[in-house]
């Protein structure tokens, strides 16, 4: 392995990723990458440490990849975490980081978060720039472990959060993803067999010489519908689908409308409540291990559950607390929250364990959600089978009702 470059000297342009080749002290051919405002920082760093560069260049940006989102984060978080228990010093972690990242903002992100260190900027200051990437939850977290001087040990439970939050999340998002997909499908065939197919059997149903079944005429009407009006359908829909999705990122009371509907639903609201119980356990459990304060703790813990209904109630819960009330009496008169977890809060708190029966509140929800979303996905297979079903076979009968009364007419 070539040695790890050291660290170029401040300079005014950014750090950006460069691929070199050469030969050490012993004449044998090394490589690597590194990071660096420039062509010539890299080769004087390369010579300081003996290495005669033959080729450097400056690696190529990939232009996929988009912003950085929750996974991103999750993977960053445990790569800091594992450089920093290795006894790594922070800035070369995160130009070590940096180096081994295929998407060019989450490198920008990374390395602007490191420029500000570099300054004398400390770590939850120089996250707090970048709230798109880094909540309240993650600095708040990174501010304890700085000021208890055990960052490495608190980014390791970070990293583990974001890790379980992201696999929680993917969890209910496959449990949905299945049957949305196949009802598109069905509603993309079936508008192809309205707009092309249909319109050749009403050609040969008008030489009948008798009034249609009244099933295939509503299907026949429809039909007709999508082929002179189909563009202005679509765009009434689309422009209904883009009303509802801008107000509901800027309404709340919309949006906690639909999460409290959502909770109702059959099959999918059970799955939404065990994942935001346990992302609720999960918050609360690091939180508190990091020596945050309770009433402080549950306002970070609020915004976590990912639904309005239960952000409200740990808000009401936060209030409540802060009043001098156990948590325990306080997550009892919100009535959002299973007896059982009620139960292992107020063992938790009676033992002075909260962390750990958080935690394991979180293990048990997770493994539910797991079980659910599998559950699920076995139910909704045969469900969405019937529907098509149901939609094709119907396309079908109203076709051939006609010519099963074709008798009749020659009759």
């Amino acid at each position: 392995m070539p040695p790890a470059l050291s660290a170029t000297a401040k300079t005014s342009k950014p750090d950006a990723p460069f691929l070199w080749e050469g030969r050490d002290k012993r004449g044998q051919r090394v490589k690597g990458n590194t990071m660096a405002p420039d062509e010539a920082a890299v080769r004087a760093d390369l010579r300081r440490q003996g290495i005669a560069p033959s080729r450097v260049r400056r690696k190529r940006e990939s232009l996929k990849g988009g912003k950085p989102n929750a996974a991103d984060i999750a993977v960053f978080s445990r790569q800091l975490a594992t450089m920093l228990i290795a006894g790594i010093p922070m800035v070369q972690s995160f130009e070590i980081v940096a180096s081994g990242v295929d998407k060019p903002s989450l490198r920008a992100l990374i390395l602007a978060i490191k420029a500000d260190v570099e300054s004398g900027t400390s770590l939850y200051e120089a996250l707090a720039k970048h709230p798109l990437y880094f909540d309240d939850l993650f600095v708040n977290l990174v501010r304890a472990g700085e000021q208890a001087g055990a960052l490495d040990t608190l980014l390791d439970k970070i990293a583990t959060y974001k890790e379980k939050s992201e696999a929680t999340k993917k969890k209910v998002k496959k449990a949905l993803f299945y049957p949305a997909a196949v009802l598109i499908v069905a509603a993309i065939v079936t508008t192809v067999l309205m707009i092309f197919v249909i319109p050749e059997f009403q050609k040969l149903f008008k030489g009948f010489g008798a009034n249609l079944p009244a099933f295939t005429q509503f299907v026949i009407n429809i039909s007709n519908a999508l082929r002179h009006h189909g563009i202005w359908i679509a765009l009434v829909i689309g422009a209904a689908g883009w009303t509802f999705m801008y107000f509901q990122k800027r309404s709340r009371k919309m949006r906690e409308v639909l999460d409290r509907m959502s909770l109702k639903i059959p099959i999918i609201g059970p799955i939404l409540n065990k994942a935001a119980i346990s992302r609720y356990a999960r918050t609360l459990s690091t939180m508190f291990a990091a020596g945050v304060p309770l009433v402080e703790a549950l306002e970070s813990v609020a915004g976590a559950t990912g639904n309005i209904v239960y952000e409200n109630a740990v808000l009401k819960m936060r209030d409540e607390v802060a009043t001098g009330q156990r948590l325990q009496r306080a997550m009892e008169t919100q009535g959002v929250f299973p007896n059982m977890v009620v139960q292992m809060i107020a063992v938790g708190e009676e033992a002075g364990s909260l962390d750990e029966m958080a935690a394991k509140v979180a293990v048990f929800y997770e493994a539910e959600v797991d079980n659910a979303v599998d559950s699920m996905s076995s139910l909704l297979e045969p469900l969405i089978m019937v529907i098509l079903g149901v939609i094709v076979g119907g396309l079908v009968i109203a076709m051939y009702l006609p010519i099963f009364q074709l008798g009749n007419v020659v009759h």
